[in-house]
């Protein structure tokens, strides 16, 4: 049976600390369950950052089938957030990979290490739910003091518009004539 081919995520917040930990204990611990390390991704970083090089190279080869597994020390090592974390667990599910955070011993290869994922999933989905009942109930309340959504209504003389199209004027060329979005003008002339 062939090893299981797994990513490493080390992540230490600044130039100060030390990565040693994760870079001695992770490796260890794919040794002891016979694991191929195929490669290790570190950043040295915040992990509030929205971009992170490592990271995004690892979601990046995940997504080419590099490896099997992802293997971090913990949660807040790999994810910013609790949602940023869902949202790669479930890239991670539905490309076929395993996550296992070392020090909380989760693994989602495991029955165990799944309920958690499944749970966490619930508190993710019903954390949007709640979300997207406030924002609606947000903009019901905005229309009632007469608030209007969306893009401001743009002046089109219609009448001049047909006349310059009519002489062959390029929609390109009537949109920096009259000071128009190029889509506007087709929407509105159409």
């Amino acid at each position: 049976m062939k090893p299981k081919r797994v990513a490493l995520y080390i992540r230490i917040s600044t130039g100060d600390q030390n990565p040693d930990l994760q870079r001695n204990e992770l490796p260890e611990y794919c040794d002891r369950r016979r694991w191929q390390v195929v490669e290790t991704y570190s950043d040295v970083m915040t992990g509030a950052k929205d971009k992170r090089p490592s990271l995004d190279k690892l979601m990046a080869d995940a997504r080419r089938g590099k490896f099997d597994a992802v293997v971090v020390w913990r949660f807040d090592r790999f994810a910013r957030s609790t949602s940023h974390l869902l949202k790669a667990l479930e890239e991670f599910s539905a490309l076929g990979i395993d996550f296992v955070s070392v020090t909380e011993a989760i693994d989602t290869s495991t029955p165990a290490g799944k309920m958690v994922f499944t749970v966490l999933g619930a508190v993710a989905e019903l954390e949007r739910t709640i979300i997207r009942e406030r924002v609606i109930a947000g903009q019901r309340a905005a229309k009632r003091r007469g608030v209007r959504f969306g893009r401001p209504e743009v002046e089109l003389d219609v009448d001049r518009a047909r006349k310059l199209r009519s002489k062959g004027m390029s929609w390109r060329a009537m949109s920096a004539e009259m000071n128009v979005p190029k889509d506007t003008l087709i929407r509105r002339l159409a």
